[in-house]
């Protein structure tokens, strides 16, 4: 089991008003997610989702002219995170205002959405969804899911199409994931597109990324390369995931939302493929409406106060939040 003492919301990251002042450096208005992991360099990598600039209506996504770049990518190297998270640059056009990463086609795919990031040997992966419609809150159906690749730190990135699980029949387990390196394997926790689907687990080499064809599932009892044989390591549901591993605790933590008990649950587990905590609500929606997300800042992950990024779908922006675990 892991306690909690408390959680504080440090406060916001990004929109107007922040204290990184992104409307004023880079042309963000409003975004979401915040997806963050360790880039290798002495920075962190973060990703945000659907971003926009002047013209942002100040409630909510949207609209579309208001300079709509599908999602964007900053980096920082603060540390000290109590009084905040510093952006230190993001990258961006040459006009200085922040650049879509992550391409995105026309037709059937809306937007493209990051999940979740990792650093393996010099080059960041990206797990990514291709959203084909939005549906009710908490439901939408994906083209695929798939991992990026970038060469350049993040500035540039490539969507292998050996790297993607397809989702013809929308019950693909893996369109949003968490990954969770350990030793030589990557880990890939994932759920089925939306917020109310089961959580499964995959590995591979992570000398082999970002290929799909090298990844193995959890059948319950061993490991198999047919994802139809995928049991689940965790109860639904499950939305937006972030895991990581505590090094004082010696346990792997998740986050995610959890839009039955309206809020952001943290868990625990001693190994990947459980037994896991039924968890406890660090960010209630009751207190803060609309809350989604909930991804960890890996540089936390070694003490009592756990960081991590939330979004509020009103105001549409992304928060710093902090949660105090009891190390006993």
């Amino acid at each position: 089991m892991v306690g909690v003492s408390e959680t504080t919301w440090i406060g916001a990251v990004t929109g107007a008003g922040s204290p990184n002042r992104t409307d004023e450096r880079f042309g963000v208005h409003a975004t979401d997610l915040g997806v963050v992991w360790d880039a290798g360099d002495g920075r962190v990598c973060i990703a945000f989702g659907d971003t926009y600039g002047r013209g942002w209506g100040g409630d909510g996504p949207g609209p579309a002219e208001a300079d709509w770049r599908r999602n964007t990518l900053a980096y920082s190297g603060d540390r000290e995170l109590a009084t905040g998270l510093r952006l230190d640059s993001m990258v961006t056009r040459p006009d200085g205002t922040a650049r879509q990463v992550l391409p995105s086609g026309a037709g059937r795919e809306v937007t493209v959405v990051p999940n979740t990031g990792v650093a393996v040997g010099g080059r960041q992966y990206l797990h990514y969804m291709s959203v084909r419609r939005w549906g009710e809150p908490g439901v939408w159906r994906t083209n695929y899911a798939g991992i990026a690749v970038s060469d350049d730190g993040g500035g540039t990135w490539d969507k292998p199409r050996s790297a993607r699980w397809s989702n013809w029949w929308g019950r693909d387990r893996f369109q949003l994931g968490a990954f969770a390196p350990a030793g030589e394997r990557m880990y890939l926790l994932g759920t089925t597109n939306g917020r109310y689907g089961e959580a499964y687990l995959a590995r591979a080499d992570s000398a082999e990324l970002p290929e799909v064809r090298a990844f193995e599932y959890w059948t319950g009892s061993g490991w198999s390369r047919h994802q139809g044989a995928a049991a689940p390591v965790l109860d639904g549901p499950v939305g937006e995931m972030s895991a990581g591993f505590h090094t004082v605790l010696g346990r792997w933590l998740l986050l995610h939302l959890d839009v039955r008990r309206r809020g952001i649950v943290l868990r625990s587990a001693e190994t990947l493929v459980g037994p896991w905590t039924s968890g406890e609500v660090v960010v209630s929606g009751d207190e803060y409406p609309a809350v989604y997300g909930g991804f960890l800042h890996p540089w936390s992950l070694d003490g009592p106060d756990l960081y991590y990024l939330v979004s509020q779908w009103r105001p549409y922006n992304v928060y710093l939040v902090r949660t105090r675990l009891v190390l006993d």
